[in-house]
């Protein structure tokens, strides 16, 4: 057990409707002050093949509950993290150093939202019966069977219930691997679906590395579905691993997304779209980290941010007046900081930050954004995951699309401009999963999410969701004689 922010957290895993041991552990750094927070039992082949056991065993008869049921207990799950929403946000903000005032007010509430909205999708969810020469083709979502989920550490308990939702809507049953670097709500998620009724082993979490614990996931026979969000190298590992079972994947991967400014752009909002590719610490792999501007507007445009960015407030997420918390970890920080210094020694001109935050120390990276990169470089086309933005102009619509595209990603898109018109055009031609014009970061969970070329494979979202947490049934009857 760990007390973090005055809330009690088990670090042990959770199988079968079990508190679970490892014989060895590994330690949760918080990124605030790089103190440890907790010993997190550290899992392997062992707890993995615990929790897929537990998660087959139970499968059966949860898949068998109604769908009235299943939303009736992911409602009740919903209102348990309702209720330990502030302990849930304390946690968090320790545990990964995002913003105490965003966990409180946007990902928490879309925490719970996001197991309501899947329930009361749940029973909303059918097709038209389709008449084949009196015959009648009748379409079901039948449970898959135990799903491998396996989630980031940049917005924890958001993304990991993103998946948890809709997989146990379906009826299936969940292993949920967290990121090591962030664990601790899994835990609280755990407690919260046992008080609110959940059956055993519907719901299993197991803690540790990926190569230890999420390889034998990936691996084992019996997980008929997997769903993953992270790097592209790991994802081919874990689409390497599922080959043999030929087990179905869903892969949300990276970006490394464009935000084009047309010289016809409010650019007050073109500014404020760009700074608030900042969020989070640039921790988000939908930011919009290459901005192409029109050159007759660029140095307005620059003006207008670097103004706009100069007011950000960095410091401790804990106080409600921050606006960037740190990085992850050290190893992150100094990675993203081997990005900027390798641009600034091939003729990348730091016209914001530039490096980490000597003033802070620790794991705060100054707010960045560079120019004068030129094309095909590292810092144009590799994902940082950090503060850090690049600048570059463009003549013509032609050329903004041809320089969006010219990555090997495909997660997102934004777009600043005062013409419709070219909004359509521009947006049909970007390769992205998803296009904001004159917005950014607009969800609706009706719609499908995921991303093109390596930022993924697959959508999730709506419909889409359940499409792939189940086995798709058309059932074909003759008419009957009368």
């Amino acid at each position: 057990m760990a007390t973090i922010a005055g809330v009690t957290v088990d670090t042990g895993h959770w199988i079968g409707g079990e508190r679970v041991g490892s014989g060895e552990a590994f330690t949760d750094v918080s990124p605030i002050d790089e103190r440890p927070l907790a010993e997190i039992a550290r899992g392997g082949a062992r707890e993995a093949e615990a929790a897929v056991a537990a998660a087959a065993k139970a499968f059966p008869a949860w898949s068998r509950t109604t769908r009235e049921e299943r939303a009736r207990l992911l409602h009740a799950v919903a209102d348990g993290v309702d209720k330990r929403l502030e302990e849930l946000a304390r946690v968090e903000t320790h545990d990964n150093g995002a913003l105490i005032r965003s966990h409180r007010r946007g990902v928490m509430p879309r925490v719970a939202h996001n197991f309501r909205f899947f329930a009361d999708r749940l029973l909303d969810l059918g097709h038209d019966d389709l008449d084949t020469r009196g015959h009648t083709n009748h379409v079901s979502w039948d449970p898959a069977g135990v799903c491998a989920l396996i989630t980031p550490w940049n917005a924890p308990l958001m993304l990991a219930t993103w998946k948890v939702a809709p997989a146990l809507a379906a009826g299936d049953t969940v292993v949920l691997k967290p990121a090591e670097w962030t664990p601790l709500t899994a835990s609280l998620l755990a407690d919260i679906a046992a008080e609110a009724g959940l059956p055993d082993g519907v719901l299993n979490v197991v803690q540790g590395y990926g190569a230890e614990v999420g390889g034998p996931l990936t691996a084992h026979p019996d997980v008929r579905r997997i769903s993953f969000t992270g790097s592209v190298p790991t994802a081919r590992a874990i689409a390497a691993s599922a080959a043999p079972n030929l087990t179905p994947l869903s892969l949300e991967l990276g970006g490394k997304s464009p935000l084009l400014v047309f010289a016809d752009a409010d650019l007050d909002l073109a500014a404020d779209l760009a700074v608030e590719q900042y969020d989070n610490a640039g921790q988000v792999c939908l930011a919009a980290t290459r901005l192409l501007v029109e050159s007759p507007v660029a140095d307005a445009f620059t003006e207008r941010f670097l103004a706009k960015a100069a007011r950000l407030r960095q410091g401790d997420p804990r106080n409600e007046a921050t606006d960037l918390g740190p990085q992850i970890h050290r190893r992150h920080l100094e990675r993203v900081d081997g990005f900027v210094r390798r641009a600034r020694e091939n003729g990348a001109r730091a016209l914001l930050g530039g490096g980490p935050n000597d003033d802070l120390g620790g794991l705060y990276y100054r707010p960045t954004l560079l120019t004068g990169a030129a094309p095909g470089a590292e810092i144009l086309t590799e994902e940082v995951f950090g503060p850090v933005l690049t600048l570059q102009t463009f003549d013509t619509e032609d050329q903004a699309v041809e320089m969006a595209n010219d990555t090997r990603f495909g997660l997102a898109a934004t777009l600043a401009t005062g013409d419709p018109g070219r909004a359509a055009r521009v947006s049909a031609r970007l390769v992205a999963g998803t296009v904001w014009v004159n917005c950014f970061f607009v969800r609706d969970l009706r719609a499908p999410f995921g991303g093109s070329r390596q930022s993924g494979v697959g959508r999730e979202g709506g419909d889409w969701s359940f499409d792939f947490y189940c086995d798709l049934k058309n059932t074909v009857t003759a008419p009957w004689e009368k």
